[in-house]
Protein backbone atom coordinates (compact mmCIF):
# COMPACT_ATOMS: atom_id res chain seq x y z
CA UNK A 1 0.00 0.00 0.00
CA UNK A 2 1.81 3.07 -1.40
CA UNK A 3 -1.10 5.88 -1.68
CA UNK A 4 -3.52 7.62 -0.54
CA UNK A 5 -6.34 6.26 -2.77
CA UNK A 6 -5.05 2.76 -0.81
CA UNK A 7 -5.04 4.10 2.12
CA UNK A 8 -8.71 5.72 2.14
CA UNK A 9 -9.73 1.71 0.41
CA UNK A 10 -8.33 0.46 4.23
CA UNK A 11 -9.69 3.62 6.18
CA UNK A 12 -12.84 4.99 5.84
CA UNK A 13 -12.36 8.58 5.83
CA UNK A 14 -13.84 11.56 4.27
CA UNK A 15 -12.53 13.39 1.13
CA UNK A 16 -12.21 15.88 3.05
CA UNK A 17 -10.15 14.45 5.53
CA UNK A 18 -8.04 12.28 3.19
CA UNK A 19 -7.14 15.83 1.04
CA UNK A 20 -5.92 16.92 4.96
CA UNK A 21 -4.08 13.53 5.00
CA UNK A 22 -2.49 15.02 1.87
CA UNK A 23 -1.31 17.84 2.45
CA UNK A 24 0.07 16.80 6.15
CA UNK A 25 2.06 13.70 3.60
CA UNK A 26 3.29 16.92 1.28
CA UNK A 27 4.78 19.10 3.72
CA UNK A 28 6.47 15.84 5.48
CA UNK A 29 7.99 15.24 2.41
CA UNK A 30 8.99 18.63 1.61
CA UNK A 31 10.45 19.57 5.38
CA UNK A 32 12.09 15.48 5.93
CA UNK A 33 15.16 16.62 4.00
CA UNK A 34 16.17 19.05 6.64
CA UNK A 35 14.42 17.75 9.53
CA UNK A 36 14.84 14.30 9.54
CA UNK A 37 11.17 13.55 10.72
CA UNK A 38 10.95 10.33 9.45
CA UNK A 39 13.52 7.42 8.08
CA UNK A 40 14.45 8.57 4.13
CA UNK A 41 13.69 4.79 4.06
CA UNK A 42 10.14 4.69 5.09
CA UNK A 43 9.33 7.73 2.61
CA UNK A 44 8.38 5.31 -0.02
CA UNK A 45 5.91 3.26 1.95
CA UNK A 46 4.60 6.40 4.23
CA UNK A 47 0.79 5.67 3.61
CA UNK A 48 1.12 2.23 5.30
CA UNK A 49 4.28 2.54 6.93
CA UNK A 50 3.12 5.96 8.97
CA UNK A 51 -0.67 7.06 7.82
CA UNK A 52 -2.27 3.17 8.51
CA UNK A 53 -0.10 2.62 11.36
CA UNK A 54 -0.86 5.69 12.97
CA UNK A 55 -4.80 5.73 11.87
CA UNK A 56 -5.54 2.38 13.48
CA UNK A 57 -5.36 3.60 16.75
CA UNK A 58 -8.00 5.91 16.83
CA UNK A 59 -10.70 2.97 16.87
CA UNK A 60 -9.51 1.94 20.27
CA UNK A 61 -10.22 5.10 21.93
CA UNK A 62 -13.52 5.53 23.65
CA UNK A 63 -16.05 7.18 21.40
CA UNK A 64 -16.02 10.48 23.95
CA UNK A 65 -12.84 11.16 23.69
CA UNK A 66 -12.41 14.65 24.18
CA UNK A 67 -8.30 15.06 25.55
CA UNK A 68 -5.75 13.18 23.50
CA UNK A 69 -2.27 13.39 24.32
CA UNK A 70 0.69 12.20 22.28
CA UNK A 71 4.16 12.00 23.72
CA UNK A 72 7.01 12.70 21.56
CA UNK A 73 5.26 13.32 18.64
CA UNK A 74 8.30 13.97 16.25
CA UNK A 75 6.92 13.77 13.04
CA UNK A 76 3.08 13.83 13.88
CA UNK A 77 2.78 10.06 13.96
CA UNK A 78 0.57 9.12 15.33
CA UNK A 79 -0.60 13.09 16.58
CA UNK A 80 -1.04 14.62 13.83
CA UNK A 81 -2.89 11.56 11.53
CA UNK A 82 -5.63 11.27 14.61
CA UNK A 83 -5.96 14.67 14.98
CA UNK A 84 -6.97 15.22 11.24
CA UNK A 85 -9.07 12.47 11.03
CA UNK A 86 -11.13 13.30 14.49
CA UNK A 87 -12.35 16.51 13.08
CA UNK A 88 -14.70 14.23 11.27
CA UNK A 89 -15.21 10.93 13.94
CA UNK A 90 -14.25 12.84 17.20
CA UNK A 91 -15.12 16.86 16.67
CA UNK A 92 -14.97 17.27 20.09
CA UNK A 93 -11.35 15.59 20.73
CA UNK A 94 -8.29 18.24 21.37
CA UNK A 95 -4.96 16.63 20.44
CA UNK A 96 -1.88 17.85 22.84
CA UNK A 97 1.54 17.08 20.81
CA UNK A 98 4.44 16.69 23.56
CA UNK A 99 8.00 17.36 21.16
CA UNK A 100 10.84 18.63 22.98
CA UNK A 101 12.54 19.49 19.56
CA UNK A 102 12.51 23.09 18.52
CA UNK A 103 11.93 22.14 14.89
CA UNK A 104 9.92 19.35 14.66
CA UNK A 105 7.59 21.75 16.82
CA UNK A 106 7.69 24.01 14.63
CA UNK A 107 6.80 21.34 11.70
CA UNK A 108 3.95 20.27 13.74
CA UNK A 109 2.43 23.51 14.25
CA UNK A 110 2.73 24.50 10.71
CA UNK A 111 0.80 21.17 9.56
CA UNK A 112 -1.94 21.76 12.66
CA UNK A 113 -1.78 25.27 10.88
CA UNK A 114 -2.34 24.33 7.58
CA UNK A 115 -5.03 21.20 8.12
CA UNK A 116 -7.06 23.50 10.67
CA UNK A 117 -6.74 21.21 13.26
CA UNK A 118 -8.07 21.52 16.69
CA UNK A 119 -4.61 20.26 18.38
CA UNK A 120 -1.65 22.34 19.99
CA UNK A 121 2.13 21.82 20.49
CA UNK A 122 3.96 21.32 24.02
CA UNK A 123 7.52 22.11 23.32
CA UNK A 124 9.06 20.61 26.70
CA UNK A 125 10.65 17.40 27.49
CA UNK A 126 7.68 14.85 28.46
CA UNK A 127 8.87 14.88 32.24
CA UNK A 128 8.75 18.79 32.01
CA UNK A 129 5.24 18.97 31.45
CA UNK A 130 3.17 19.03 34.45
CA UNK A 131 -0.36 20.65 33.76
CA UNK A 132 -2.15 18.41 31.13
CA UNK A 133 -4.04 15.41 32.00
CA UNK A 134 -6.28 13.60 29.13
CA UNK A 135 -8.53 10.84 28.53
CA UNK A 136 -6.08 8.87 25.99
CA UNK A 137 -2.21 9.03 25.89
CA UNK A 138 -0.28 7.90 22.77
CA UNK A 139 3.45 7.50 21.91
CA UNK A 140 4.90 5.55 18.98
CA UNK A 141 8.00 3.82 18.76
CA UNK A 142 9.16 6.07 21.90
CA UNK A 143 10.69 4.09 24.84
CA UNK A 144 10.00 1.30 26.56
CA UNK A 145 6.63 0.11 28.42
CA UNK A 146 8.08 0.43 31.98
CA UNK A 147 9.48 4.38 30.57
CA UNK A 148 6.02 5.02 28.96
CA UNK A 149 4.14 4.21 32.42
CA UNK A 150 6.61 6.35 34.25
CA UNK A 151 6.20 9.53 31.59
CA UNK A 152 2.49 9.05 31.10
CA UNK A 153 1.76 9.04 35.01
CA UNK A 154 1.12 13.25 35.44
CA UNK A 155 -1.04 12.78 32.60
CA UNK A 156 -3.42 9.97 33.74
CA UNK A 157 -6.75 10.47 34.52
CA UNK A 158 -8.65 8.24 36.72
CA UNK A 159 -10.01 6.05 33.58
CA UNK A 160 -7.40 7.05 31.32
CA UNK A 161 -6.38 4.67 28.64
CA UNK A 162 -2.91 4.66 27.42
CA UNK A 163 -2.35 3.26 23.22
CA UNK A 164 1.32 2.12 22.59
CA UNK A 165 1.89 0.44 18.96
CA UNK A 166 4.76 -1.89 19.98
CA UNK A 167 6.77 -4.47 18.30
CA UNK A 168 8.21 -7.89 18.65
CA UNK A 169 9.25 -7.68 22.02
CA UNK A 170 5.72 -6.91 23.62
CA UNK A 171 5.54 -9.37 25.74
CA UNK A 172 9.25 -8.93 26.78
CA UNK A 173 8.10 -5.38 27.73
CA UNK A 174 5.01 -6.43 29.63
CA UNK A 175 6.66 -8.50 32.17
CA UNK A 176 9.16 -6.30 32.54
CA UNK A 177 6.62 -3.70 33.45
CA UNK A 178 5.09 -5.88 35.98
CA UNK A 179 7.58 -5.36 37.83
CA UNK A 180 6.96 -1.98 38.73
CA UNK A 181 3.44 -1.65 37.52
CA UNK A 182 0.38 -2.90 37.90
CA UNK A 183 -2.53 -2.40 34.58
CA UNK A 184 -5.06 -4.12 32.67
CA UNK A 185 -3.54 -4.75 28.81
CA UNK A 186 -5.76 -5.25 25.87
CA UNK A 187 -3.87 -6.69 22.58
CA UNK A 188 -4.98 -5.82 19.06
CA UNK A 189 -2.55 -7.07 15.81
CA UNK A 190 -1.49 -4.03 13.81
CA UNK A 191 -3.27 -3.67 10.60
CA UNK A 192 0.36 -2.99 8.58
CA UNK A 193 2.68 -5.25 10.61
CA UNK A 194 1.89 -9.32 11.74
CA UNK A 195 4.41 -9.56 14.06
CA UNK A 196 3.34 -5.86 15.93
CA UNK A 197 0.87 -4.96 18.19
CA UNK A 198 -1.21 -2.63 19.30
CA UNK A 199 -1.39 -1.94 23.21
CA UNK A 200 -4.58 -0.51 24.78
CA UNK A 201 -4.00 -0.18 28.18
CA UNK A 202 -5.89 1.38 31.49
CA UNK A 203 -6.01 1.05 35.26
CA UNK A 204 -2.19 2.22 35.34
CA UNK A 205 -1.06 2.17 39.08
CA UNK A 206 2.67 2.09 40.28
CA UNK A 207 3.44 -0.99 42.48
Amino acid sequence: MNSASEFAKQVNVSRETLARLETYAALLCKWNPAINLVAKSTLDDLWSRHMLDSAQILSLAPKDTTSWVDLGSGGGFPGLVVAAMALETHPDLHMTLVESDQRKSTFLRTVIRELGLNAKVVSKRIEDVSDIQAQVISARALASLDQLFDWSEAFLLPKSVCIFPKGATVEKEIREALASWRFVAEKFTSKTDSQATILKIGEIQRV
